[in-house]
């Protein structure tokens, strides 16, 4: 029967709460120029193509699927503080570097590059967050701070783009501080409030955020990064060990869930452009609403699980939010006989244009981009008869679409949330750093390998070809759950120190 002193819960989750900080500011480090990176690049740069803007997009989680790993393992045998001060650092340093892109006289676009993979660098504290958070909370306490982690992340990203929609009246040209080469504009004005939010954050590190640790049933431990509490009572030899299959099926089905919802966002704005022949200004004006949209009820739901995971369990509620995911994508596969309004602008002779095998390795937004003649001044819409399948593949109705976002949007924070604590739960109560990095990475993984998948798969075969195959994805997803059902359970549980 252990009793925690009133000034100890009170450290505990006022250090939880900064660590809820860090997770909104790594991922508004992520959304707060996604909007603007494309206009930007072209200015410091007319030597970037698009092809180079997916690279600058994808650098982001590679920089982060790197840095995960390693900050897991030095948050398991050093202070959480060194790695997340030095994380966040990082990517103060980065945005600072993003906001100067312009200054050198050459190969602007490589420097951008830069400042965004370490900006995902820095974001690989994110592992570091979710490993406290697993060992500074009981079992009972997990979901409800897991869930709180999730909602935190998405409300960074839902705030990324408002507050750079806000920049945007500073205008192209802001203001120029010649003595330090620093131009104040929409573009910069952004990353350097990422920055000032960022040393805010470190600030906090230091005043509030403390070392505390608790085993599965709330009772006080010392851990391995703090000394000066009293030690649980583990005997090393009847501990046990962590179930390796739960844990690999876990990274696997996280990265199923990431994977699904990448390519989710990637598609909206072509898939948008060319069944609906909307301009891009309005594919990104609605889709951003849209996203918007999807951000608030994510962040509904995650409220909504901790409450209803406590009659249904983790399992039963992840294995829902696949099968919500799976009929949102089966509503997108095209069944009725309508085509979509063709592009036909830059056809010769009445012949189709052959795609070379240069363009077969660009992305869809570049194809797209090469419909339009320079000396065009009206941007052609529709889908682009480049994407043979155009001619033969019927369009996604409105309909279709909006109730695919509405289950996606439902599904994918229900199984984000559960594959986390689930997770931790799994792994008990030795130091989750490096586990926890893996499942980051894994995750970054999906975002990297996603738009690359259905940017061929969509530009080459179509819709019909992309959503079947990701239905198959889910599918085997589910059958994998199934099979690791009965292990996916608490540490404690498993060795019979708690009752589930």
């Amino acid at each position: 029967d252990v009793v925690e002193t009133q000034e100890h819960y009170k450290s505990r989750w006022r250090s939880i709460w900064i660590m809820y900080l860090t997770m909104f500011l790594s991922s508004v480090g992520f959304s707060i120029v996604i909007m603007s990176v494309w206009p930007y690049l072209q200015k410091i740069d007319p030597t970037a193509d698009a092809s180079f803007l997916g690279w600058i997009i994808a650098s982001y989680s590679i920089g982060q699927m790197v840095a995960s790993p390693l900050f897991g393992l030095w948050s398991n045998y050093r202070p959480r503080r060194e790695p997340l001060v030095v994380s966040t650092a990082i990517s103060v340093a980065a945005n600072c570097l993003y906001a100067y892109v312009h200054v050198p006289h050459s190969h602007n676009k490589y420097y951008m590059l830069t400042a965004r993979a370490l900006v995902g660098f820095g974001a690989g504290n994110v592992a570091v967050v979710r490993s406290y958070i697993a060992g500074a909370t009981s079992l009972t306490e997990r979901t409800s701070a897991m869930a709180n982690t999730s909602a935190c992340q998405a409300v960074g990203f839902i705030l990324g783009p408002v507050f750079q929609t806000c920049f945007t009246l500073i205008g192209e040209e802001g203001v120029t501080w010649k003595s330090i080469h620093l131009q104040l504009n929409m573009y910069t004005a952004p990353v350097l409030f990422g920055a000032l939010l960022g040393i805010i954050n470190i600030i906090l590190i230091f005043a509030v955020f403390r070392e505390h640790r608790v085993d599965d049933m709330g009772r006080q431990c010392s851990s391995i990064n703090f000394e000066g509490e009293e030690s649980c009572v583990l005997d090393q030899d009847t501990e046990g060990n962590v179930d390796h299959i739960a844990v690999v099926a876990i990274n696997f089905l996280f990265f199923v869930i990431l994977f699904v919802f990448a390519v989710f966002e990637t598609i909206a704005t072509p898939l948008t452009m060319d069944m609906y022949s909307w301009t891009r200004e309005k594919a990104v004006f609605y889709n951003g609403i849209i996203l918007s949209v999807i951000g608030v009820e994510s962040v509904i739901v995650f409220m909504v699980v901790k409450t209803l995971s406590k009659k249904t369990g983790e399992r039963a509620i992840l294995h829902g939010g696949l099968l919500i995911i799976l009929i949102g994508f089966f509503i997108l596969l095209p069944w009725g006989k309508k085509l979509p309004n063709i592009q036909w602008q830059e056809i010769k002779n009445n012949s189709i244009p052959q795609t070379t095998s240069s363009e077969m390795l660009m992305p869809f937004w570049s194809l797209q981009a090469m419909q339009l003649p320079s000396n065009h001044s009206v941007e052609p819409v529709g889908c682009p008869v480049a994407q043979s399948w155009c001619l033969n593949t019927p369009m996604i109705y409105l309909a279709q679409y909006i109730s695919s976002d509405v289950l996606i949007g439902l599904g994918y924070p229900v199984c984000n949330v559960m594959s986390y604590t689930l997770y931790s739960k799994i792994l008990g109560p030795k130091p989750q750093g490096v586990y926890m990095g893996w499942l980051t990475a894994s995750g970054s993984g999906a975002r990297i390998l996603g738009p690359v998948f259905v940017s061929q798969i969509y530009t080459h075969l179509g819709p019909r070809w992309a959503f079947s195959l990701i239905c198959g994805v889910v599918v085997v997803s589910l059958l994998l759950l199934e099979i690791v059902y009965k292990r996916l359970i608490a540490f404690s549980v498993r060795y019979g120190r708690m009752q589930e």
